[in-house]
């Protein structure tokens, strides 16, 4: 082996170290839930916010009026279609188990939201819009639906990327309510 060929053979094994290493990290990243992306704000408050009631927007409703409960979040559009696969799990737990769903209707337009309920039900005890997306960027939206379970201090306890199921809710959403409800 001469001298010369010393730096190429050094300079292959660096790229093929790079490329085993960048296979590694998407294998892994592969492998990992994208509902399940932790959430910085999860034992932290959740940002406060005062926005106009989407049925009535001479009216308005603030985070800080839920102090004292546990609720869900629950970002959603009339323009997300996932949002439609989850509406009935909604529509289901808020009628049924009287479980306290909060709307927040994120960049969309007040009529088609205000239709999209009278088509498919209304779960929330009301919503509001978010008609520029600041709130949903303030609680770290990466799109719709996004739901949080926030405590009776106003601290965000869970963070649901994606749609809610009927079995997210009876393993994880509604005893970790329990639990809150009884703190």
């Amino acid at each position: 082996m001469s001298a010369a060929s010393l730096p190429r053979m050094r300079t292959t094994w660096i790229v093929v170290g790079a490329f085993v290493a960048l296979v590694i990290v998407l294998a892994v990243g592969l492998r990992l839930n994208p509902s399940e992306v932790p959430s910085p704000l999860i034992g932290k408050p959740a940002p406060q916010f005062e926005l106009p009631v989407l049925q009535d927007p001479h009216k308005s409703f603030s985070g800080k009026e839920m102090l004292g409960k546990v609720w869900l979040l629950n970002v959603w559009a009339s323009w997300c279609v996932s949002c439609r696969d989850e509406h009935p799990v909604l529509v289901e737990y808020a009628k049924d188990r009287g479980v306290p769903i909060y709307g927040l209707d994120y960049k969309d337009k007040r009529a088609d939201a205000l239709q999209w309920l009278r088509d498919f039900g209304d779960p929330y005890r009301l919503s509001v819009s978010d008609a520029d997306g600041r709130v949903g960027i303030n609680f770290g939206v990466y799109g719709v639906p996004e739901t949080y379970l926030i405590d009776k201090r106003g601290i965000i306890r869970y963070k649901r990327i994606g749609p809610v199921s009927s079995e997210l809710m009876e393993r994880k959403i509604l005893p970790m309510m329990r639990e809150l409800e009884r703190e």
